[in-house]
C-alpha cells in the first residue's frame, strides 16, 4: 500500500502552513499511522520547528536529493531521512531549494522531480504530507503534481478570497494537464479568534463561497500565543501544551481527515463493485 500524499499550501505566508503540517502529522503518527513530513520551502520553517535551528549545516537536504533526481543518481531507502522523537519522519529543507526552483524551470520532466523523489520513499509510509513554499512557483507546482490531496489553510484575519482564486486556478490547471488524481480536501481556517465577530463572518463568508464546491473542514484552528512558541521548541502542540485548546483542534482536525480518508475508500470501493 503506498502513501497518501497530502499538499499543505497557500501561496500566502503566515496562514499556519507548517504548524498545520507538524501538527497534522504528529496527530496522524498519534492514530498509529506512519507518516513522512516534506519541508519544500526553502526558508525551512518545518525543519526548524521539527528541532534543527540551523539546517544549512544538515549534510543531506530535500535540494540534495533533487539534485539526484535531475542526474540520475540512485538515492539510498532512508538518505537524508531524519527522525522527530514525536514519532514522525522528515525530510529537512534548506537554502539550497531556492537554488533548485532555478534549476528545475530548465529540466525535463520539471514538474514532477519531486514526484520522482517520492515515488522512491512512499511505500514505506501511509501518509506523506508536504510544507509549501509561499508562493506558487515551481516547487510548489511539483508537490501539487506530487500530491493525491491538498490542504488549503487560511486566516480567519481578512478576506483571503483574492489568494484563493489563485492558488485554485493553480490546482485545476495541474488537475488538468500533470496529476489528474489530484482533489482538495478541504479548506482550514486558522488562527481563529473566537471572540471576535469578524472571525464568524470570514468563516460564514467562506463557507458560503465555496462551501458547495470544496469542504471547509469543521474543525477551526483557534489563535493561540503558545502555538507560535512551539516552532522555537522543536516540538508539537501536544508536547507543548496537550491540554489546550490548539492541541485539542489539531486532534480534531486529524480525526476529520481520516473520515474523509474512509469515505474515499468506501466510495472507490463502491465504485468498483
Amino acid at each position: 500500500m503506498s502513501a497518501q500524499i497530502i499538499a499543505v499550501s497557500n501561496q500566502k505566508g503566515g496562514v499556519g502552513k507548517t504548524t498545520t503540517c507538524i501538527n497534522l502529522g504528529i496527530g496522524l503518527a498519534k492514530a498509529g499511522k506512519k507518516v513522512l513530513l516534506v519541508d519544500a520551502d526553502p526558508q525551512a520553517s518545518l525543519t526548524i520547528g521539527l528541532g534543527n535551528p540551523q539546517p544549512d549545516k544538515l549534510p543531506v537536504t530535500l535540494a540534495s536529493l533533487l539534485k539526484k533526481v535531475l542526474t540520475d543518481d540512485p538515492i539510498l531507502p532512508r538518505e537524508g531521512i531524519l527522525h522527530h522523537p514525536e514519532g514522525v519522519d522528515f525530510m529537512p529543507a534548506d537554502i539550497q531549494l531556492s537554488g533548485m526552483e532555478v534549476s528545475l524551470v530548465n529540466a525535463m520532466s520539471r514538474e514532477t522531480v519531486l514526484r520522482q523523489y517520492l515515488d522512491s520513499v512512499k511505500y514505506q509510509y501511509s501518509h506523506i504530507l508536504i510544507d509549501c513554499q509561499p508562493s506558487l512557483g515551481m516547487l510548489t507546482v511539483n508537490a501539487l503534481a506530487a500530491a493525491d490531496r491538498v490542504i488549503i489553510p487560511v486566516q480567519a484575519e481578512y478576506l483571503p478570497a483574492k489568494g484563493m482564486e489563485q492558488l485554485l486556478s493553480t490546482v485545476s490547471k495541474v488537475r488538468r494537464q500533470i496529476n489528474p488524481k489530484l482533489k482538495i480536501d478541504g479548506i482550514l481556517l486558522t488562527m481563529v479568534d473566537a471572540r471576535t465577530n469578524f472571525a464568524k463572518e470570514i468563516s460564514a463568508l467562506l463557507r458560503e463561497t465555496y462551501g458547495s464546491m470544496i469542504t471547509v473542514f469543521g474543525t477551526e484552528i483557534p489563535h493561540s500565543v503558545r502555538a507560535k512558541e512551539t516552532s522555537a521548541e522543536g516540538k508539537s502542540i501536544y508536547a507543548h501544551d496537550p491540554g489546550g485548546k490548539v492541541a485539542e483542534a489539531y486532534q480534531n482536525l486529524t480525526r476529520e481527515v481520516l473520515r474523509l480518508e474512509k469515505q474515499r475508500e468506501k466510495s472507490k470501493a463502491g465504485l468498483s463493485r
